[in-house]
């Protein structure tokens, strides 16, 4: 009867110090060694997306300091909006209610992916 009654006290120490081992474990990991450490990292490619819109155009800037366009691909944009009246006799100064917001000027925005 006495063993019924330590047997929870057992099982509970037993759960502590197999805890404590694995997280002794984890403090020392073991190392990965690679064959190929002496890899230089500066071979790595960097890779950078920028876009103009509305007429700009900077791209040679790019091309000329190194960099090689991977992907280039466009889309409409609005450029300017321009306030005009909804009716004829709208009173744009005075009546907020009456202006309307149009696209002014539309042109296009290109994105280009880069790598060096």
């Amino acid at each position: 009867m006495k063993i019924i009654k330590q047997f929870p006290q057992i099982i509970i120490i037993a759960i502590f110090l197999s805890s404590c081992r694995t997280s002794i474990n984890k403090e020392y990991p073991i190392k990965n060694l690679e064959k190929n450490s002496d890899v230089n990292p500066n071979l790595e490619k960097q890779r950078m997306e920028i876009n103009f819109s509305c007429g700009e155009d900077g791209i040679s800037e790019y091309l000329d300091d190194g960099w090689n366009i991977l992907k280039e691909y466009s889309q409409e944009k609005i450029c300017s909006w321009k306030s005009v009246p909804a009716t004829k006799d709208c009173n744009m100064e005075n009546d907020k209610g009456c202006k309307i917001t149009k696209p002014d000027k539309i042109g296009e925005e290109k994105f280009y992916l880069l790598e060096k």
